[in-house]
């Protein structure tokens, strides 16, 4: 054990004098190969030093292979004391050299053990990598070389930073690494002071999540004269920070009111025409979204290649599948029950616990996972403001959603027979129009609304029995306070409700929240029974 740590030892130090005074010819892949070999014995230093030496290369090969081995997948071979890539094949690894990607045949899986790490060294060959990348050809990777960079604000990266920063042409590229360098010179001791006092500002300026955090520890080690200004730093940057944090909470508003307003839409169509209860439309709700989990299932199952477009055939399917279901649910059971609300609430909640139990007997209790599409993943961010892409997409949707309604309402027969219902029925009937119809359809239109809000609402919640649960209520609080029947009433309604309780949430929390709400739309229904926007018609006017 002893010669092993010895050789270990004089490796490093060859390794060492290796990153000093570099070779003037590129090293070969034999001596690469060496060097890679160095990163399995010894201690986490001695890895350090062989990573040192892997840097001063030079060679691009290497950056891959120490992100893997950031990563935690790089192995050693035991008997051999090879460095290799391995890849599981039954009770075997299939090993591959990292530097060439030859294949280097298969062992045992206990003659072969990870090459260890811990945080200190992750830091270390971020660092690296990003030592690797900065003069890269590449813009994407250069930048992404600075953002490493800005996250160690290591000292040691200085050189190599005002290096880049004189060769790069990119002007976006380059304020991020004035950036970066300002966040390292604030937190170098070692920084003048009239340094560190230029540094202030451009941290604060960068508009970076970590910015505050770099300022208050700089203030806390800073000296008397260099306080005041990195305080106004701060102060400024908190008001930016607030700031953006009401344009976040507006966005989030925003977000959860298109939600409302899906799921709520549906419900207005159904409660201003016919002046149904509907408990089941939660239901609704939780039906469209077990037919986006069906529709996934099986385009996994019988055209993978087709999983990418789930969504695209989930939306009409979970549309008729719920509009069928409730013209269903009005033929079987409500239209005996006209112009008797306490039944049809008791009905239609008696209703809801019977498709809840149905989903529950066939699909179990548990959630099901629905994935998104690629184009719904991750989120961008733009100074202050994180959005999602599953959210932005949803508002579109609820956006188009909201569009698609008015001009069937405004446009077509159907539409036209729905107002002319909803304003007086008994004239609407003396006139020709079939009542009963329109009635049917009606229900089936706010019920495929709500298969639709379905389809949206399992991209960003568990799609389980009581998914429609927990947005019932909300809805019929947006369209009571929107103008019963009234879709721009609706819109308003669900926004505001949105916005307002994502203000209320940080302060009173989430139920307390909720509670305020309700108390608030109370009072306002004291002053205005008919909502924001009450429709005009003989038979509302009675």
């Amino acid at each position: 054990m002893s010669v092993k740590r010895l050789s270990a030892t004089l490796l490093a130090l060859l390794m060492l004098l290796i990153g000093i005074v570099p070779s003037l010819a590129q090293p070969s892949d034999a001596e690469l190969t060496t060097l890679i070999d160095a990163l399995a014995p010894g201690s986490y230093s001695d890895r350090e030093a062989a990573i040192a030496a892997l840097v001063a290369t030079g060679d691009t090969r290497v950056s891959p292979i120490l992100n893997t081995l950031s990563e935690g997948n790089l192995y050693v071979v035991e008997s051999t004391g090879r460095v290799v890539y391995v890849e599981r094949q039954g009770d075997n690894y299939a090993t591959t050299d990292p530097l060439t990607g030859a294949d280097l045949g298969e062992v045992g899986r206990r003659d072969a053990e990870k090459v260890r790490v811990n945080n200190n060294l992750r830091r270390v060959i971020r660092s690296a990598i990003g030592q690797m990348t900065l003069l890269s050809d590449n813009p994407a990777t250069r930048r992404a070389a600075t953002q490493s960079i800005m996250r160690d604000a290591d000292p040691v990266n200085l050189p190599l930073l005002d290096e880049a920063l004189a060769a790069e042409t990119d002007p976006g590229i380059k304020t991020l690494m004035q950036t970066a360098r300002a966040f390292i010179v604030l937190q170098d001791p070692a920084a003048s002071i009239e340094e560190r006092e230029a540094a202030a500002p451009v941290v604060a300026k960068s508009g970076d999540s970590s910015a505050i955090t770099v300022l208050r520890g700089a203030l806390a080690n800073a000296p008397d004269a260099l306080k005041a200004d990195i305080q106004a730093s701060l102060d400024g940057l908190s008001r930016d920070a607030a700031a953006w944090g009401a344009v976040q909470n507006v966005w989030y508003g925003i977000s959860l009111g298109s939600v409302l307003l899906l799921a709520a839409i549906g419900l207005a169509i159904t409660f201003g025409v016919m002046g149904v209860i509907n408990m089941a439309h939660g239901e609704m709700v939780m039906l469209g979204a077990y037919t986006t989990f069906m529709t996934q299932a099986l385009i996994r199952q019988y055209a993978p290649g087709l999983a990418e477009y789930s969504l695209a055939v989930a939306l009409p399917a979970a549309f008729l599948f719920t509009a069928l279901v409730g013209i269903a649910i009005e033929r079987g059971v409500i239209r005996w029950l006209y112009g008797r609300p306490l039944e049809t609430l008791l009905a239609t909640w008696g209703i809801s616990l019977i498709l809840q139990q149905s989903v529950r007997t066939i699909f179990g209790p548990t959630n099901q996972m629905v994935s998104n599409p690629s184009w719904m993943s991750g989120s961008v961010a733009f100074y202050g403001l994180s959005i999602t892409w599953n959210r932005f997409w949803i508002v579109m949707f609820a956006i188009a959603v909201f569009l698609m309604l008015l001009m069937i309402l405004n446009r077509t027969p159907l539409g036209l027979q729905m107002r002319a219902v909803t304003q007086n029925r008994r004239m609407a009937s003396a006139m020709g129009i079939r009542t009963p119809m329109v009635d049917a359809l009606t229900f089936g239109l706010g019920s495929g609304i709500a298969g639709l809000a379905g389809v949206a609402l399992s991209q960003i919640d568990n799609v389980s029995p009581n998914l429609g649960q927990g947005y019932i209520i909300d809805s019929f609080m947006v369209v009571v306070f929107g103008g019963v029947g009234n879709l721009w009433g609706t819109l308003v309604g669900a926004l505001t409700l949105g916005v307002a309780n994502k203000f209320l949430e940080p302060y009173a929390g989430a139920v307390l929240g909720k509670i305020l709400i309700l108390v608030m739309i109370i009072l306002f229904i004291q002053r205005r029974p008919r909502g924001l926007f009450a429709l005009k018609g003989r038979a509302i006017e009675q």
